[in-house]
């Protein structure tokens, strides 16, 4: 039975220091499921001192140790990997099979790929007569989303403990069964006490207390950048380092070259994944003007074929979205998108066929266009794809990289030379050409408003990492 009504602090599981709590809703029903427990700054104040006291001893770990921790943490992980994408799939809507084979399996990716990592990471070398050493940073504070809740947390809590680091969770309020596994895993993997801490609570209370704590030495965001920007501000006042995950508004650039079926097939997918909850997710589609109406008619007709309903019945290919406040957003822009003369050529407003309750939205295509449309500038965050047509490829670089964004782009041509071409000129700090994937050694970050820092593989281990020049005199 998983604890909902304690947090995991100084390697034990602890009541708050003042009693609150928030019921958790399923978006697929619109009922709620159980209560959660929301902390306050006396809870964040207990478990830095936990996390202060435990990184005396867990900053001098050998390599060796954190190698077998991970590795217990992986094995112990993957037997109750069922049971995360069922909670993932409860309270975010997510399919039961992209739940578990996606949501949960990703973690298992980002822990091993951690894991093999450290095994050969050099955190110490020479330059000229200097030694560099690479250090744990300190206490990490760390504040994870709900749209890819496992994911986001095996990427922070992975790279940390390789380091050396101690840190402090606050998972979100709306997906916070995954983490509280993840805090039992943690435990039964051996961990010592203080070095993982779980504090769950709101963005306004724990968020803050967090981003403020003068004992904190770090902060890993990943949400929205209106959020990012208030954690940042924060986190000023004592100048700590700040490593950020924002929004994205990316560009899927299909060129004239193309093969248009294949290309808008795969953006189309891409896009609905997750019901458009992916921070990377490329929800705009610029292609070649003089073929908007052939492009919409081929993104209509896969639209047609994705099946919206409940998250565990077997034909579901698209689940709600997170809550009745996501859901809201999602139409209000939808609205907007028509009255700014966009052309509706699947979905709309409402709630799709078959459904009469929960935060199903339809979804929903619109062609013809402009980039300065709101649909066009603002994060959706649902299922919403505008197509924007380019006169030219020069047109199709310069509308990508009109955006305060710079997460991800996309791009599909007959070449993969040119593609390359094409995605060395747009502003992102991830590019996927011709449907490739991106290796979970590779770095993940964005550009501009997408945030700062690196995640996943070595770029991510060095997120939580100090350099240190130790100047030692010559040998004469």
């Amino acid at each position: 039975m998983v604890n909902r009504m304690q947090f995991y602090i100084d390697g034990a599981w602890i009541d708050p220091a003042v009693a609150n709590a928030m019921r958790t809703v399923n978006p697929a029903t619109a009922e709620e499921m159980y209560e959660v427990a929301l902390g306050s700054k006396a809870d964040v104040d207990k478990a830095v001192i936990a996390a202060r006291r435990a990184f005396e001893n867990f900053s001098q770990s050998t390599r060796e140790q954190r190698i077998r921790l991970l590795a217990n943490i992986i094995d112990i992980y993957k037997g109750r990997a069922k049971e995360i994408g069922d909670a993932i799939s409860d309270e975010i809507g997510a399919p039961l099979q992209m739940a578990e084979q996606m949501q949960s399996s990703s973690a298992i990716g980002h822990l091993t790929t951690t894991l093999n990592v450290l095994k050969t990471y050099s955190f110490e070398g020479r330059i000229g007569g200097a030694v560099v050493v690479r250090e744990p940073i300190g206490v990490v504070g760390m504040i994870t989303p709900w749209n890819w809740p496992m994911s986001q947390i095996a990427c922070k809590v992975g790279p940390a403990l390789a380091a050396g680091c101690t840190m402090i969770l606050k998972p979100s309020e709306f997906a916070p069964t995954c983490a509280l596994i993840f805090a039992e895993i943690l435990h039964e993997a051996g961990l010592p006490k203080g070095v993982f801490n779980l504090v769950n609570g709101l963005g306004p209370d724990v968020g803050a207390a967090m981003s403020e704590h003068r004992d904190i030495d770090m902060i890993s965001f990943t949400g929205s950048t209106r959020a990012g920007v208030d954690v940042a501000s924060r986190a000023a006042t004592t100048v700590k380092r700040v490593s950020q995950e924002l929004g994205g508004k990316s560009p899927y650039v299909v060129l004239d070259d193309a093969d248009l079926e294949k290309a808008v097939g795969g953006c189309v997918e891409t896009i609905f994944l997750n019901s458009g909850q992916s921070c990377d997710a490329p929800s705009r589609l610029i292609v070649p003007k003089s073929r908007m109406s052939e492009v919409a008619e081929i993104a209509k007709k896969k639209a047609d074929t994705y099946k919206v309903g409940h998250p565990r019945a077997a034909d579901t290919h698209m689940g709600p979205v997170v809550n009745r406040g996501q859901w809201h957003k999602i139409q209000a822009l939808i609205q907007t998108g028509i009255e700014e003369g966009a052309t509706v050529v699947i979905g709309g407003l409402g709630l799709p066929g078959g459904t009469e309750k929960g935060f199903y939205v339809r979804p929903t295509i619109f062609a013809d266009v402009t980039n300065g449309m709101t649909i066009a500038r603002e994060e959706i965050f649902g299922p919403v794809l505008a197509i924007i047509g380019a006169e030219d490829e020069h047109d199709a670089v310069r509308t990508a990289n009109d955006t305060p964004y710079g997460l991800a782009a996309y791009v599909f041509s007959a070449s993969t030379e040119r593609a390359r071409h094409v995605g060395r000129l747009i502003r992102a700090g991830n590019v996927y050409l011709q449907g490739a994937s991106l290796d979970r050694a590779a770095p993940f970050g964005g550009y501009k408003q997408s945030g700062n820092g690196r995640e996943w593989g070595r770029f991510g281990l060095e997120d939580y990492l100090e350099v240190k020049s130790i100047a030692v005199p010559i040998e004469r």
